[in-house]
């Protein structure tokens, strides 16, 4: 069996942000007993990952990183109409992607200990991003 709903996580600002708990509270409940969760942020500008859950600083130091490994206002990039955040937005995103694919154990997912899903934010003003969640069976 397969379930798809779509849901909007609330607006971020830039960086890299913690949604395990804003993505489980949209899913349906119980999950199944065993599965796989596919989530698809419908945006070019952000992506999702997964890392480390604990420790703050993990979250800011990426977003660091991806600002220093794709800066804004190089004078190469052609597509700028929409500001200095918009191409290395796109960039990022393209680095990190768009969709994780989540194992379902036990009626739960099967994260590792230390491990959670992060919304990353390219934009300066992202605005909620919306998600479609797919769940096989």
């Amino acid at each position: 069996m397969i379930h798809q709903q779509q849901f909007t996580l609330t607006p971020k600002p830039r960086g890299c942000h913690l949604v395990t708990a804003e993505i489980l509270s949209h899913l349906p409940k119980p999950l199944p007993r065993a599965g796989l969760l596919n989530l698809f942020v419908k945006h070019t500008s952000c992506a999702l990952s997964i890392n480390e859950n604990a420790d703050p600083d993990v979250r800011s130091d990426l977003a660091k990183i991806m600002d220093r490994l794709v800066a804004e206002g190089e004078p190469y990039y052609d597509h700028t109409l929409e500001g200095l955040d918009d191409m290395p937005a796109h960039a990022k995103a393209s680095l990190f992607g768009v969709s994780l694919s989540i194992p379902i154990t036990d009626g739960r997912l099967n994260l590792g200990t230390w491990q959670g899903i992060y919304l990353c934010e390219f934009r300066d003003y992202g605005g909620a991003r919306h998600i479609v969640a797919t769940i096989y069976e």
